[in-house]
């Protein structure tokens, strides 16, 4: 080689060399059941986070005048407690800044402590109270919690349903029994009579025994604290015994993936409550639908909107904070105002958010729907 390639060589060598250093690379973690009976929940999830770090890198975003580039960290949690505290410890290896997720709140209680103790941000939408009641600085809520959620069905289903005897059942998972005791207990102040309180599992697909029991008890509606697959398979067997009576659920509930799975039988006799208000009105709310339709060809389900705000989130912490460590942009973050595509963020002292709205939803042909108020 002579001088003047080797000149070439060296100039080559230093530009790359600026270039990279210039430039950084920032990993965020995605813990979510992306197989098993909550994979169409979990993909959504990636989907609105993926969504969302290829606006940003296509934006050219910065960090205190250096080019930032994010790279998503996908993990399979399945669902289950012990897989995601492996999952949490493989993120913090892999040296991600941040976390969206978990999905499932009996993943988030656990692996919670994982990702605080290493110092890396962790914003989830589980809703079981417990997450947030730890006190973890690094842990955040995107959602509102089960409290709010179980209580405002309650009082829904006492006062425009009219409802007077439920029983309630629930999977024994922390999210299924956290929302299902939140409903109970509201229910109970607004003179609902819980007339029974029956449990299974998140895996079951079986419920005849546990319905044919309340059948005999003369409900006018059920309760069911659990996840979309059970719910359509609880409402086909309700047909199958004759109990047309209500089936009312949480926000693991309130999407299309229900009426896929229950088909017909998936009615205006089928309740949900979700965070957030309706999506569709708001010009930003209208771009993001009509985006994720092009790039995904669906509508979003229910948690989609929320990784997708999360990460924008993040980003603009980051960007306040001059810093991707999560240490500067985590108190950044916790002080945030932000309007997302669901809502306005703002989180109180113990990172649960601020004044969160919760709409109700009944279906028709399927597709969750505004609920009507009396």
């Amino acid at each position: 080689m002579n001088f003047t390639s080797k000149a070439i060589c060296l100039a080559c060598s230093l530009v790359i060399s600026g270039v990279s250093a210039a430039q950084e690379i920032v990993k965020i973690g995605l813990t979510s059941p992306l197989t098993g009976s909550q994979a169409q929940a979990g993909k959504d999830n990636e989907s609105g986070a993926k969504m969302a770090i290829d606006q940003l890198n296509r934006s050219k975003f910065t960090v205190a005048g250096k080019a930032v580039t994010f790279q998503l960290e996908s993990e399979d949690d399945q669902g289950d407690p012990k897989a995601g505290v492996a999952v949490a410890q493989k993120l913090v290896d892999s040296k991600v800044k941040a976390v969206l997720g978990p999905y499932n709140s009996g993943v988030a209680i656990p692996a919670s402590k994982v990702y605080n103790d290493s110092g890396i941000v962790m914003a989830t939408v589980g809703t079981n109270p417990r997450i947030t009641e730890q006190g973890y600085q690094h842990v955040f809520r995107l959602d509102p919690d089960d409290n709010q959620l179980g209580g405002d069905m309650a009082v829904y289903a006492a006062k425009q349903l009219k409802l007077k005897k439920i029983a309630v059942i629930d999977d024994r998972t922390a999210y299924g029994q956290g929302v299902a005791d939140a409903f109970l207990k509201a229910a109970k102040a607004n003179k609902i009579d819980i007339v029974s309180r029956e449990f299974t599992n998140d895996k079951a697909s079986e419920f005849s025994a546990i319905l044919t029991s309340i059948k005999g008890k003369k409900v006018d509606g059920i309760f069911y604290g659990g996840y979309f697959t059970q719910a359509a398979a609880m409402k086909r067997q309700m047909k199958e015994l004759g109990l047309e009576v209500y089936l009312m659920g949480g926000d693991a509930i309130c999407n299309a993936e229900t009426g896929k799975l229950g088909g017909e039988v998936v009615n205006d006799k089928l309740y949900c409550v979700q965070g957030g208000t309706v999506l569709g009105n708001k010009t930003t709310e209208k771009t993001f639908l009509s985006d994720f339709q092009k790039i995904y060809g669906k509508a979003p389900l229910t948690y989609a909107p929320y990784f997708y705000d999360g990460m924008l989130m993040i980003a603009e912490a980051m960007k306040k904070a001059n810093s991707t460590d999560p240490a500067k942009f985590g108190p950044v973050l916790a002080a945030l105002k932000y309007s997302g595509v669901v809502g306005d963020y703002e989180f109180d002292v113990g990172h649960n958010l601020k004044n969160a709205p919760v709409t109700i939803y009944r279906f028709k042909g399927g597709e969750p729907v505004p609920a009507p108020l009396n």
